[in-house]
């Protein structure tokens, strides 16, 4: 367990900032953010291959000496306007768990709907709680598909009827 710890400190004061402008700097983020503390290090993302090479990907990592430190310029930058657009900053790993809460609140809301048609049907054993349970998740990870596609198209809907049907059955 000894050795989590300095992992652990460290996810505690590891900043993930986001929703960056194109025309913002290393330099510039350093200077938003030197004010709330002594930074250790500092990882700006930039595209390494395709078209985009050279250019930033919108999003910066800040770890910052202590937890405290990491606290307050989160608490005083998240929302702020940086080249008109507002900065997201929470801590490094709270991304993966605010992504997971979604799809957990995903899934409870679909198990929920799922209860009332077992309740409904009259069987509510103990294993078709499991099942109901495999079945919310997947309800919520398709509701996510599903909405990831229609922002992927812009607010477009698939058009199915263009995919010819398969040959050979």
């Amino acid at each position: 367990m000894h050795s989590k710890a300095p992992t652990d400190e460290k996810s505690e004061s590891r900043l993930y900032i986001g929703n960056l402008d194109q025309r913002i700097t290393e330099s510039a983020i350093l200077k938003m953010f030197a004010p709330f503390g002594n930074i250790v290090s500092e990882d700006f993302l930039w595209h390494t291959r395709g078209p985009k090479r050279g250019e930033p990907r919108g999003y910066a990592f800040i770890q910052y000496s202590t937890k405290e430190e990491a606290q307050l310029a989160k608490a005083r930058m998240d929302g702020r306007l940086a080249c008109g657009r507002p900065l997201v900053v929470h801590f490094a790993n709270e991304k993966y768990f605010a992504e997971t809460n979604t799809m957990k609140s995903a899934a409870a809301a679909a198990a929920a709907v799922d209860r009332k048609s077992v309740t409904a049907g009259g069987g509510g054993g103990a294993s078709s709680s499991g099942q109901t349970s495999r079945a919310a998740t997947i309800a919520a990870i398709r509701s996510k598909l599903k909405s990831l596609e229609e922002e992927r198209a812009g607010g477009k809907k698939p058009r199915l009827s263009e995919n010819p049907p398969p040959q050979g059955q």
